[in-house]
């Protein structure tokens, strides 16, 4: 949906895009905004008060914006990928029975929302020689754990609140999926794709089989440096000539974290440095679909400024869509700013 913005409930969208990396509360929602025409974000938050959407850690152990429908059959495929967080706090688990963790955080965060501070606590009081937040994240990698609102709502703000996305959603999780079933979803968001990259985007391992299985059903491709490459025989596959519009993607955007290689979004054989580590990370902009720079939101009072580094050169006409881009962005992100200003700096 990058290459024209399309008229599509945002829930359909979120599904389409087989869900959006979201563990910022609010910048996801340009994700969206990047997508979709016409696009409210109020409207989009309402996916999560109306509990049709829910923010939950998923693909690569992150925060992902999904339908609710979705959430319930994807988060035990990709478990073993949470599961593999817990790493990090093995010393402070060794002994413990992870499953009686799991069933003391069930009882405890679904007679009432917690941060996961709060819950390392509580569950101290069971385990008091282990480590609070080992604890939690012990919770989160045997639990589906949603953020619950406010957290995520547009123009709102509160804590990093947990519960069970089967209490959130009075549902259980429905029966096993096959592993098919979610790369095959994969594929319809971001095919054509290798092996590698459903792996990258998945987190998880040992995929080869599944694509073997799948393989009398997709279109296969070699590419000009032989690697297999797989697609949806009726997906869409636009010309290399097709000309790609300006977008402004945020700094985790479905496009640039579903590829183990991102060589398609850039010139030349090496990606570009898009951040050094030192402030936020920054969006990306996009000319004819390559990486042609980065972009940040600066705000002093109502006075409201995207900044625009390029990577190379960028040419007048573009810049003039880059600007034309950033402006309407700020009108969605700041509507009450007094001033709005574009700046394009040199590469």
């Amino acid at each position: 949906m990058l290459l024209e913005r399309e008229a599509m409930d945002p829930l359909l969208a979120v599904e389409r895009l087989a869900g959006l990396q979201a563990q910022t509360p609010h910048t996801w929602y340009i994700g969206l905004w990047s997508r979709l025409d016409p696009f409210d974000p109020v409207e989009v938050g309402e996916l999560i008060t109306d509990r049709r959407g829910v923010r939950i850690a998923l693909m690569r152990s992150t925060i992902h914006l999904m339908s609710a429908t979705d959430a319930l059959w994807i988060r035990p495929l990709v478990a073993p990928a949470i599961a593999r967080s817990l790493t990090h706090h093995a010393g402070h688990l060794r002994g413990i029975d992870l499953g009686a963790v799991a069933s003391a955080a069930r009882a405890v965060l679904e007679a009432e929302p917690l941060t996961a501070a709060a819950l390392g606590h509580r569950l101290l009081s069971r385990w008091p020689h282990s480590d609070p937040t080992a604890l939690a994240q012990a919770a989160r990698a045997h639990l589906g754990l949603v953020q619950v609102p406010p957290r995520g709502v547009w123009g709102r703000s509160g804590p990093a609140a947990y519960t069970t996305i089967e209490h959130w959603l009075a549902k259980p999780q429905g029966p096993v999926m096959p592993m098919e079933t979610l790369v095959m979803r994969y594929l319809g968001a971001f095919g054509p794709a290798t092996v590698a990259d459903a792996q990258a985007w998945s987190g998880l391992s040992r995929l080869d089989d599944v694509f073997a299985r799948l393989r009398h059903d997709l279109a296969v491709f070699t590419t000009e440096d032989g690697r297999e490459v797989f697609d949806l025989p009726d997906a869409p596959r636009p010309d290399a000539d097709v000309d790609a519009p300006v977008r402004l993607l945020y700094e985790h955007d479905n496009l640039l974290r579903a590829h183990a290689d991102r060589g398609r979004f850039h010139k030349g054989n090496t990606a570009p440095v898009l951040w050094s580590g030192e402030g936020p990370i920054p969006g990306t902009v996009l000319v004819d679909g390559l990486i042609a720079g980065t972009w940040t939101l600066a705000r002093e009072g109502r006075a409201v400024q995207v900044r625009v580094r390029p990577l190379g050169r960028i040419t007048k006409a573009d810049s003039a869509l880059v600007r034309q881009e950033a402006t309407s962005l700020m009108d969605v992100l700041t509507p009450r700013a007094t001033s709005r200003e574009v700046v394009i700096g040199t590469a």
